[in-house]
């Protein structure tokens, strides 16, 4: 699903790189738990494997296509296809209601909404996913700038998980949530990741989160920059 081979990234006017990593992969279905200190580069590394970003050199595959090879839109137009992204920041459009905001990667993406069910069953999947989300109808229609830090986050889940993407990759999703819509939250995202068979990388420096996931990765372990740091 994914392959990261000789990645390096540096921020501009940085001497040092803050990833240098050998090699990563991600299986097929797998789910990984990748943590780290903040500030360690997590959320950057998910930006390069979105897309949003481009390495200074290295390679990054996924589902077999040259993310750095592609064109700012095409990597634009793969993203919206194949890769369900819930951002730290949420990115939600302030404008839109909660509902709105979900349906928006069928806007963008064809294969996302025939993959929901069409243009009438994308709603219905909207509607379901921010029902087990805990968010209530009433929330739905209201624009995403009038809820709170938590109901955005579910927004933003909700919305990454529309139209079963190959990859989820979720960036400290449930910094905001409280003890019970966090375990709703974990369950969600891992019966649906199941459901379409995708892949999920999910990023969180909380390690208790870590049990619900086949395996552990520290960035520490990965990054060359970071052992660089630390000598």
């Amino acid at each position: 699903m994914v392959r990261l081979r000789d990645l390096i990234f540096r921020w501009p006017r940085q001497s040092s790189a803050c990833l240098d990593i050998p090699a990563f992969a991600l299986a097929s279905g797998e789910r990984v738990f990748l943590h780290g200190p903040s500030g360690s580069g997590k959320s950057t590394l998910l930006s390069l494997l979105g897309g949003v970003a481009l390495p200074e050199r290295g390679e990054i595959d996924v589902l077999g296509t040259g993310l750095p090879r592609l064109g700012r839109r095409a990597r634009d137009a793969f993203r919206a296809d194949h890769i369900g992204f819930i951002f730290q920041q949420f990115n939600l459009l302030p404008w839109l209601s909660a509902l709105d905001n979900v349906l928006l990667p069928c806007t963008f993406s064809p294969r996302r909404q025939a993959r929901a069910g069409g243009s009438a069953g994308a709603r219905a999947t909207a509607e379901r996913l921010l029902a087990h989300l805990d968010l209530a109808p009433r929330l739905w229609t209201q624009p995403a700038a009038e809820l709170s830090v938590g109901q955005q986050q579910r927004v933003a889940a909700a919305r990454a998980l529309i139209g079963r993407p190959e990859l989820i990759i979720a960036d400290e999703p449930t910094s905001a949530l409280d003890a019970p819509r966090q375990q709703a939250f974990i369950d969600l995202l891992l019966r649906e990741a199941a459901v379409s068979g995708a892949s999920l990388l999910f990023v969180s420096h909380d390690v208790r989160l870590a049990e619900h996931f086949d395996r552990q990765v520290a960035l520490a372990e990965i990054n060359r920059a970071a052992w660089g740091e630390e000598s």
